[in-house]
């Protein structure tokens, strides 16, 4: 019987080996900054905080900043950060009870300003998104880090709420404040397919891409980039539904993504938490 951490970690792993993978770290693709045996790091490296989210005595926050800052460390480099902020909720679900969605609505709703001070901290181990905040951003602007905890207790937020208050521009907050639905449907798209897991993980992911716009590409190229994206994904999972991925057409459009440094980030970090419940709650093996 695998431990509920070690199928977060082997999720984690499993993600990042998935091809083709359009516009994202894979076994057989590189980006220009980020390899993908440094994802293998930081999946290894993330074990000991996804083993803190394990117990109930330890505050998830403080479980999510520790495994943020373990993959940070043995990674060197900010590798899953969105796919640890996915896992810690189900993995604190799965290891305190059922792993189901009306659970791990429980733990969100638990959740504490503590964790939320927590969620902060976890800046400070990386560059999520590059640069630091101008003078005039928002207290709660997450690159302040730390220095935002101060403003989150003063307004007593906890984990909760400052990803309710995110959810319509983040996908992994849209998650976390509608019942984890899109990361069980994939969970379950997973268990029920056939084939080695990784291919498995790969067509998850192209589902979820061609379901959703994704918001770290909207974030960083706009919603038209997006959009087009979705529609472009949607177009190769429409051609081969039923009939098998076409995974030529599949890694050229990966390909052209990769040149045009167009990274579906959020997408890979929910198809990370597809396969932990897959792996989880259905019993799936590699």
């Amino acid at each position: 019987m695998h431990s509920t951490a070690a199928n977060a970690e082997l999720a984690l792993l499993v993600e990042v080996a998935g091809t083709p993978k359009p516009g994202n770290v894979d076994r057989e693709r590189d980006l220009a900054d980020l390899r993908f045996e440094q994802f293998l790091a930081g999946a290894v490296g993330a074990r000991p905080g996804l083993d803190a989210c394990c117990d109930p005595n330890f505050a998830l926050g403080d479980g999510f900043e520790r495994a943020v800052e373990g993959m940070a460390e043995r990674a060197d480099t900010n590798t899953q950060f969105g796919a640890l902020l996915v896992l810690a909720p189900l993995v604190r679900a799965a290891a305190t009870g059922e792993l189901s969605r009306d659970r791990v609505r429980e733990v969100v709703d638990g959740t504490t300003v503590a964790d939320a001070a927590g969620f902060y901290r976890a800046f400070d181990h990386v560059d999520v998104f590059v640069g630091d905040p101008p003078e005039d951003a928002p207290d709660l602007d997450v690159r302040r880090g730390s220095d935002a905890v101060p403003a989150v207790e003063a307004r007593d937020l906890t984990l909760a709420d400052l990803m309710r208050d995110s959810a319509d521009r983040d996908g992994v907050a849209a998650e976390w404040s509608r019942g984890f639905e899109r990361t069980f449907a994939a969970g379950d798209r997973i268990a029920t397919a056939d084939g080695p897991l990784a291919d498995r993980a790969a067509d998850a992911f192209l589902a979820l891409l061609a379901a959703e716009p994704d918001t770290l590409v909207a974030e960083k190229h706009g919603d038209d980039v997006a959009r087009d994206v979705r529609e472009r994904a949607a177009d190769l999972h429409d051609a081969t539904a039923g009939g098998g991925t076409d995974r030529d057409a599949v890694a050229a459009f990966a390909a052209d993504l990769v040149d045009g440094g167009v990274n579906p980030g959020t997408t890979a970090d929910l198809t990370a938490g597809a396969l932990f419940v897959a792996l989880e709650r259905y019993g799936v093996d590699v």
